[in-house]
C-alpha cells in the first residue's frame, strides 16, 4: 500500500519493489495506491497475506511494527491517520466482519517521518523498507515451504 507522491507514504510500495522477483513460486505480489478496500477482493481465497503500509503512530520514523491481524484487531493508534478514504485497518476489520479475512494476515507498518508532497523516502524509512522486505520474504518462504 502507499502513495508514491507523499514521501514516506510510499514505504509499502518500496517494499513491494524490493520483493519483486524474489518470492517463492505461487506467491503473488500486489501493489495498491488506491483505496485499501480493493484489497478485500485481491486477497479473496488467499491462505495468507502480508500487508505493508506506512503508519503514523508517533513512534520514531523507520520503526517497523509487526501485527498479526489474524489473531487480533489492528491497533487503532497504529493506523490513526490515512491518506485513503477507507484506511487499511478498516479494510482488514471489514474483511474480518465479512468472514473473508485470510487465516494468516500479517501487517508490517513502517513508521513514516514525512507525508509531505514528494517522491523520495526519508533515509530512516528507506532503511526500514529494506529490513521489512527481508522480514516479509523470510516469512513467505517459511510459510510456503512448510509441510
Amino acid at each position: 500500500m502507499g502513495n508514491r507522491w507523499r514521501s514516506d507514504d510510499a514505504a509499502g510500495l518500496e517494499v513491494a519493489r524490493l520483493l519483486a522477483g524474489t518470492l517463492p513460486p505461487g506467491s503473488e505480489l500486489v501493489e495498491r495506491e488506491g483505496e485499501p478496500s480493493g484489497l478485500i477482493d485481491a486477497w479473496a481465497g488467499a491462505d495468507a497475506v502480508w500487508l505493508v503500509d506506512a503508519v503514523s503512530s508517533g513512534a520514531a520514523p523507520g520503526t517497523i511494527h509487526r501485527v498479526d491481524a489474524s489473531e487480533q484487531p489492528l491497533p487503532a493508534a497504529l493506523l490513526r491517520a490515512s491518506t485513503h478514504h477507507l484506511g487499511l485497518g478498516e479494510a482488514v476489520e471489514l474483511s474480518r466482519a465479512l468472514g473473508s479475512l485470510p487465516a494468516r494476515t500479517i501487517l508490517y507498518g513502517i513508521e513514516g517521518g514525512s507525508f509531505a508532497v514528494g517522491d523520495a523516502l526519508t533515509p530512516e524509512v528507506a532503511a526500514a523498507a529494506v529490513r521489512a522486505a527481508a522480514a516479509v520474504r523470510e516469512e513467505v518462504v517459511a510459510c510456503t515451504s512448510a509441510p
